[in-house]
């Protein structure tokens, strides 16, 4: 049977989706949404592509083609392209070490995604960084050490209100990272200078292997921030994370200061590649999640019940991004290494340093009168 033409499907719908629990909020995003076709293809497409990334990431760290840290995003592409969905490539978002998908929706390319992962010569990185240190231009990391980025973040936002731009910072962090001392620090300080940041935590249950109920006294993480407005929303939903962004987004760049908008997720693989998660939660449960909340496959049958789209359509989708991924791969693992004479280079600037007064005790001063 074949597909109808697209002159047959329908262009919009309107979606009922799961309220957002609020804290010190007198608003809250909207429950009745609006998808357009073009909207849910290109989110199809783009979660779609992060999990066939992934499950490649996945194959080739098996094959020892990418070594060390590698941690996958499968199971949460909903709250990226969501996130994504809401704010404007000139906003500025910085991550955790949980990048891949986020270096993607930012504007890396498959290839030197995989590349990078691979250290390859014409890696994003250049093959010095690996999976948890890829950048583009508005896109900052990747960033290793639990918790480092969120202060990194509140920067960013700072810079933004500095330069009196209209733009905000998106910084997202996990369960396990909303313990730390500094993401409280940076909560005191983006409210008390009304920066323009969306703090994203993305609690997908488990602080790498330990159950939130066990490693947070209070797992009501939207309500982490005290004085900080908060949302708790459904993170497997893209359309429940892409009305929570836009509401966040207009709350930021409104002046009234920061928002924290904790996304319930789940990730499908381990906390990084060869983490025996078996060990901390049972098959049933993972399979569980996988059947009744695939973010995917919820926006799939979405867009399927309102004959927005077909499922040859989708299935056609598919076998391009294969395609493409496939592709991508084999470019990464033909492109060579680095070579050994370039080990040293980019580790200092090559520009003379700023002159600081006081800094340099062989420093000469020199009178201003």
């Amino acid at each position: 049977m074949s597909a109808p033409p697209h002159a047959d499907f329908t262009t919009w719908a309107t979606f009922e989706i799961k309220k957002c629990d609020v804290h010190k909020l007198d608003e809250a995003p909207a429950a009745q949404v609006v998808l357009t076709r073009d909207e849910g293809l290109q989110y199809y497409s783009t979660m779609q592509t992060i999990r066939c990334l992934e499950l490649k990431a996945g194959q080739l760290f098996n094959q020892r083609i990418i070594r060390g840290g590698c941690h996958l995003y499968n199971g949460q592409e909903a709250c990226a392209v969501g996130i994504e969905a809401a704010i404007n490539l000139t906003d500025h978002l910085i991550t955790a070490y949980r990048s891949h998908g986020f270096t993607y929706t930012r504007g890396g390319s498959l290839k030197k995604i995989l590349a990078e992962l691979a250290g390859r010569a014409a890696g994003i990185s250049k093959g010095r960084g690996g999976s948890m240190h890829m950048y583009t231009k508005t896109f900052y990391g990747g960033n290793g050490i639990v918790g480092s980025q969120v202060p990194l973040g509140a920067g960013l936002a700072l810079a933004c209100k500095y330069q009196n731009k209209s733009e905000l910072s998106v910084c997202v962090y996990g369960d396990g990272a909303a313990n730390q001392g500094q993401v409280f620090e940076t909560f005191n300080m983006a409210a008390l200078w009304k920066l323009p940041i969306i703090f994203v935590c993305e609690n997908n249950r488990f602080a790498k292997g330990t159950p939130m109920e066990r490693a947070s006294a209070s797992t009501d993480f939207y309500k982490r921030g005290d004085f900080i407005p908060g949302l708790r929303v459904d993170g497997m939903d893209i359309l429940c994370v892409r009305e929570a962004t836009r509401f966040a987004a207009d709350h930021c760049k409104s002046g009234k200061g920061p928002i924290l908008l904790e996304l319930q997720t789940y990730r499908f693989a381990g906390h990084f590649e060869g983490d025996a998660h078996l060990s901390y939660r049972s098959q049933e449960e993972v399979d569980e999640v996988r059947r009744d909340h695939d973010p995917i496959s919820i926006l799939r049958d979405h867009m399927l019940s309102s004959n927005m789209t077909s499922v040859e359509e989708l299935e056609g989708i598919d076998v391009r991004i294969i395609k493409d991924v496939e592709e991508a791969a084999e470019f990464a693992v033909t492109n060579p290494e680095p070579p050994l004479e370039e080990l040293c280079n980019h580790v200092f600037c090559n520009n003379p340093p700023l002159e600081v007064r006081g800094t340099n005790p062989w420093t000469k001063l020199k009178s201003s009168s």
